[in-house]
């Protein structure tokens, strides 16, 4: 009887040990996250166009810098993997498609930060989702050295007029507020969003 205390108790511990360990993960659940390391053999830069820009209307480039927890200090060698819909509001795949760009679509680039914590990817601008109001999103993941990937708050577009009340005065936004503004009257409009790690990131 003595044995099966024994047994028990050292289960519940290692249970109970387990779910410690999952919960603490940084930014806790992360559906695709893996694709943060999908990049392959290529050399990542901090600058990088998305496939389909040179075609596609509504050009746009997305710059600005990351920051350490401090919103000071910049972060140089982060590696932001970020991805979006076409103008249907499609992820589009094709024969190459594989891993997770079967979800996330071909329209996807992977950035790594300068020494400046600098980032730009040139892309189009996605549309909603189709039949509905879900407003236009860039999705991005950050994964910083010997911290697992995180997601932080999705490129939004504050002329976008399916975008909320929630998400243009959100409280506590992950790495930020994401909403962004587009500028210029060019072929090109630009806008900057900077990011601060682990603002707003559970366990960070």
């Amino acid at each position: 009887m003595k044995h099966l205390i024994t047994l028990v108790v050292c289960i519940v511990l290692l249970v109970s040990a387990c779910a410690q360990s999952q919960n603490t993960e940084v930014g806790g659940p992360c559906q695709g996250c893996e694709a943060v390391n999908e990049y392959g053999q290529r050399t990542l830069k901090s600058v990088d166009t998305i496939y389909g820009f040179d075609t596609m209307p509504n050009k746009i480039k997305v710059s600005g810098t990351v920051y350490k927890k401090d919103a000071k200090t910049s972060a140089k060698d982060v590696i932001l993997y970020v991805y979006h819909t076409d103008q249907n509001g499609r992820y589009p795949t094709n024969a190459s498609s594989k891993g997770w760009g079967k979800d996330h679509g071909y329209l996807r680039t992977w950035l790594k930060t300068d020494k400046n914590g600098r980032y730009e990817f040139y892309t189009t601008r996605p549309a909603s989702y189709p039949n509905s109001t879900v407003p236009q999103h860039i999705h991005i993941t950050v994964k910083e050295q010997d911290i697992n990937a995180y997601y932080v708050e999705d490129f939004y577009f504050s002329d976008d007029p399916n975008i909320t009340s929630n998400i243009l005065n959100r409280k506590k936004p992950r790495g930020g507020s994401g909403v962004i503004t587009l500028k210029g009257n060019g072929a090109i409009k630009s806008a900057n969003r900077d990011i601060i790690l682990g603002l707003n990131i559970p366990n960070y």
